[in-house]
């Protein structure tokens, strides 16, 4: 859950498969920060490394979507991409974030350290 107002863009041109495993790696990466890493601030960028990490992972079907519709820049479109799909996901966890930005406008997180009891019932399994 995400503490504060937030707005997100749907990602479009994936399967709704494709999205949710996007999704799931997503979140898969932000629970393993708050496991090592605590409450220390995240962005999209620090979970996701650069674009030389993202073959074999399902990531790689936001670079090849962005790709097949032709756009001069498919990795930083991709990581647009990622960046909204991992706002979706933190909005719907049982863990509270806090969000922010960095001096140069880029959007981070960080776990608060509290939890609620269930999670949110609308996310799509």
């Amino acid at each position: 859950m995400l503490i504060g107002s937030s707005f997100i863009r749907r990602v479009t041109g994936l399967s709704p498969a494709q999205e949710q495993r996007v999704q799931d790696f997503l979140q898969g990466a932000v629970y393993c920060w708050c496991k090592t890493r605590g409450n220390q601030w995240f962005s999209c960028r620090k979970l996701i490394g650069d674009e030389s990490d993202w073959e074999g992972t399902a990531l790689h079907e936001l670079y090849l979507k962005n790709k097949k519709q032709g756009r001069s820049n498919p990795y930083g479109k991709a990581a647009i991409d990622a960046g909204w799909l991992l706002k979706s996901v933190l909005v719907v966890d049982r863990k509270w974030f806090d969000q922010g930005e960095t001096k140069n406008g880029v959007k981070r997180y960080r776990w608060n350290g509290k939890m609620r009891r269930h999670a949110y019932v609308g996310r799509k399994r």
